[in-house]
């Protein structure tokens, strides 16, 4: 290690002008009372509580907020509100109003945040609950959403708002799909596990699966004969595609369909209630979930 050292910053440890007269715990030693010694107060301090005229003064920053507000001029008065905040950080309605405006502008996180600091301020504080029910859904985060209004409900039950807002965001919550399994997903919503372990449905595939057409068609498709339409067979392929046709199984996409509308006719044949089965679960599929903000 020395030795890469003095080669790559071209020094040598002989060399009397680099030495020092202390050891290297002497200088830690040196430097840590400083360390230790620095006051604390800069970091942790708190300032003062305002004056007077410093909340009147947070007070009309807040109104002139408010004004912008209502010109839809979001931007301003989200600097209105935090001018206010700065001079007085410990008003739950400042942080609350500047929420209202960053939902307004679609900052729905920093929204939420500041919902957080409001009610860490006034834990019975309705409003922030109820604006933080809105930032939440806009982040469709409606089961959050849900539990955000009905404490808003809690504190103000005769607020229609938070009765509407709660009756959307349940709804949404229940459109909201749920997670796909690995056995339903691109089958449409159909319980694949559910018909694996029917004996009905297991029995019609191994009756579909002993009829030679149907494995001829099998070992056409396993080949490569039966590949997309448009494509070109390779030779083997080809051959394994007139080995089938020669013993009647159809070579094409004509000859799959009919076989899968066999299969399907079998299958109503055999066992109707089956059938009705499936046709349920991808009726009752859920439908998927809004995004349209509220």
């Amino acid at each position: 290690a020395i030795q890469c050292l003095e080669t790559a910053f071209s020094v040598s440890v002989e060399d009397q002008s680099l030495a020092v007269t202390e050891t290297l715990p002497e200088l830690f030693a040196k430097a840590t009372p400083k360390v230790v010694d620095t006051p604390q107060a800069k970091v942790n301090s708190t300032s003062s509580p305002p004056t007077e005229d410093q909340l009147a003064e947070a007070e009309q920053l807040k109104s002139e907020g408010n004004d912008q507000m209502k010109v839809e001029n979001f931007s301003a008065a989200v600097e209105f509100y935090s001018k206010a905040i700065q001079i007085n950080p410990s008003n739950a309605v400042y942080y609350c109003n500047r929420a209202a405006a960053y939902s307004k502008l679609g900052n729905y996180a920093g929204a939420v945040q500041d919902c957080e600091l409001a009610i860490g301020i006034d834990p019975n504080y309705s409003k922030a609950y109820g604006r933080m029910g809105l930032a939440l859904s806009s982040l469709n985060k409606h089961t959050e959403a849900v539990s955000y209004y009905k404490k808003a409900l809690e504190l103000d039950p005769e607020n229609d708002t938070y009765k509407s807002n709660l009756k959307i965001a349940e709804q949404k919550m229940k459109e909201t799909p749920s997670p796909v399994s690995p056995l339903t997903g691109g089958m449409g919503g159909v319980d694949l596990a559910g018909l694996l372990s029917n004996p009905g449905f297991m029995n019609m595939a191994s009756n579909l699966m002993s009829n030679p057409q149907v494995q001829q068609l099998v070992s056409g498709m396993m080949s490569g004969a039966y590949g997309p339409m448009g494509s070109t067979a390779s030779p083997a392929a080809a051959a394994a595609a007139a080995s089938a046709s020669a013993s009647g199984a159809p070579n094409d996409l004509t000859g799959l369909i009919q076989a899968g509308q066999q299969f399907a006719q079998q299958m109503q044949q055999q066992n109707p209630e089956l059938i009705e089965q499936l046709r349920s679960q991808i009726r009752s599929r859920p439908p998927s979930a809004s995004n349209e903000e509220q």
